[in-house]
């Protein structure tokens, strides 16, 4: 699934590891999202999208290429 993860915390200044704290995971969970290797779970794109006060469709997609 692709997703703007890296370009949405690399706007605000946030490291991988300050992003995953605010979202209480682990910086390796958040480099695993934001490269595609790993899809979040449900709760964990809600708490994403509520973090960027976006709505989990525009930060994720999952229309195939």
């Amino acid at each position: 699934m692709k997703n703007r993860l890296k370009v949405l915390r690399a706007e605000r200044n946030w490291s991988q590891a300050e992003l995953a704290m605010q979202l209480d995971v682990s910086r390796q969970a958040v480099n695993a999202i934001e490269t595609g290797k790993h899809d979040p779970s449900l709760p964990l794109a809600f708490r994403i999208a509520r973090l960027f006060n976006m709505s989990i469709e525009e930060i994720f997609d999952d229309q195939c290429e």
